[in-house]
């Protein structure tokens, strides 16, 4: 299914009353960092930022990085995180995780940071009632990189994922690698064969495998399911989810051991063959106490390509060897695994299976639980940006204007909502409702008005589905003029 070459972009659907108002910041692709009111009116621009994501912090401060490692060497790893005011100025910076030597490169310390980090106050990164991230000191949780080699995954260099924490000084306190817990993940053994010889190896990115790619990490917070005694749902465990393992976990912060999983596989319990397969998957995070659906976790899952298992004929070699060409967002209770809420092509209207990948991201893409019940989910492939209620309206819809340089899309990696509050040196914006379009009468200036100009009944003609039996025929001469 092909799509328009032209298209409307910023904010295209405004429901002021219905929405969570606020502002909404995310990384314009290769750009900067935007932030941007419900009309789509940018009231900053971080010019040069990187956004990995960019999340906004109290008093109009930003959390983000100012560049990334090249991908002759690696993929993904940025220098450092900085927090800047919002004049721009850094009042906070870590970059020391490692060292870097890359050959015909200046040497330089390095945060390896990559897809998440977390600052102490706030579990999740984004906007919760109560729990405001610190901007004046605090330890922060970030999810980074580490080259390491392991016999028993692949016999490839791998690009593995770790977990660490440090204070404001920037002294490290903790560090969880990925690869040391292997054989709590569950491989089938066609899964671990498929893995050591196809271990997403990457060869534009320093030819690393990239055999997890964990794109998610937070902590789960303070939650129901700890207050009524269930360890494995401890505030402080952190919860990350693995894109090309289709695979999302709990690992505990005192053991470091995975003490609550989803994934690899959705064939083995009634209960996962009812939630079907993950794949792909980002964001996985547990909605914060005090918000709609609290203590379930939420997942943008893709679709797409990803996952490890027997050759078919999707997969050649069984790398990413699960496929499907659409997207859900699922709220899924941890504790019976059953679906509580979710928004798919379903719920949009879209019909199975002819337009179903119109709601499809393949890769980034994200879903926040606001808190007046609605989620802003970000389908960022396409660089479009979503407000749903609990019933699916879609009360705002934004689409990204930024087209990258390197990689020509308009991508969006994931976005947040914060409140008007948050960003004290700016006055409350005019809120103005922008109704949908009806797009089966909407025309470009000039174009041609939809509508016959001439009806005409013709002997023979048979109806459609219940219709009447009148064909129309469109004089071309009359609607030329």
């Amino acid at each position: 299914m092909s799509y328009p070459s032209i298209y409307p972009t910023g904010t295209t659907i405004y429901d002021s009353k219905r929405c969570f108002n606020g502002y909404t910041v995310y990384e314009a692709k290769e750009h900067g960092v935007v932030v941007m009111d419900m009309n789509g009116r940018e009231v900053q621009y971080f010019k040069g930022l990187h956004g990995f994501p960019p999340k906004m912090l109290p008093g109009g401060q930003l959390i983000a990085q100012t560049g990334e490692r090249s991908t002759k060497f690696s993929t993904q790893d940025k220098f450092d995180l900085v927090q800047v005011d919002w004049d721009g100025n850094i009042v906070w910076r870590f970059n020391q995780y490692e060292y870097i030597e890359d050959p015909g490169e200046e040497p330089r310390w390095m945060a390896r940071q990559h897809h998440d980090f977390q600052r102490e106050g706030n579990p999740v990164g984004y906007y919760v009632p109560g729990m405001d991230p610190r901007t004046d000191g605090g330890n922060t949780l970030i999810l980074g990189h580490k080259d390491v080699r392991n016999e028993k995954i692949t016999n490839r260099l791998m690009l593995d994922d770790t977990i660490y924490e440090i204070d404001w000084e920037g002294n490290l306190l903790w560090e969880w690698v990925l690869s040391d817990h292997f054989d709590e993940i569950g491989f089938r053994e066609d899964s671990k064969n498929t893995l050591f010889r196809h271990p997403n190896v990457r060869p534009a990115r320093g030819g690393l495998a990239d055999w997890a790619h964990t794109n998610s990490m937070s902590l789960l917070g303070p939650n129901k399911w700890y207050d009524a005694g269930d360890e494995r749902f401890a505030p402080e465990n952190i919860i990350i989810c693995c894109r090309d393992l289709n695979t999302t976990m709990i690992i505990s912060k005192k053991t470091g051991k995975i003490v609550w999983k989803m994934g690899p596989y959705y064939d083995e319990t009634p209960e996962l063959r009812a939630i079907g397969w993950i794949i792909g998957q980002h964001h996985a995070h547990m909605i914060p106490h005090g918000l709609a659906g609290e203590g379930n976790i939420m997942v943008f899952d893709n679709g797409g390509w990803a996952g490890y298992g027997s050759p078919n004929p999707a997969s050649i070699t069984g790398e990413k060897y699960a496929t499907r060409d659409y997207s859900r967002v699922l709220e899924i209770n941890p504790v019976t695994m059953k679906i509580e809420w979710q928004f798919t092509p379903k719920e949009m209207g879209r019909v199975f299976p002819v337009d179903y990948n119109r709601f499809y991201s393949p890769f980034v893409s994200s879903a926040q639980r606001l808190p007046n019940g609605n989620t802003l989910i970000t389908e960022g492939a396409s660089g479009m940006m979503l407000e749903v209620t609990r019933n699916h309206e879609v009360v705002w819809e934004y689409i990204s204007p930024y087209w990258g340089n390197i990689v020509h899309i308009n991508q969006v990696y994931r976005a947040y909502r914060v409140p008007y509050e948050w960003i004290p040196q700016l006055e409350k914006p005019v809120e103005t409702d922008i109704p949908a379009v009806d797009v089966r009468t909407f025309r470009m200036p000039g174009a041609a008005h939809a509508g016959a100009e001439r009806v005409v009944e013709v002997e023979g003609c048979n109806p459609f589905f219940g219709g009447s039996g009148v064909c129309v025929v469109t004089d071309v001469e009359e609607e030329s003029k």
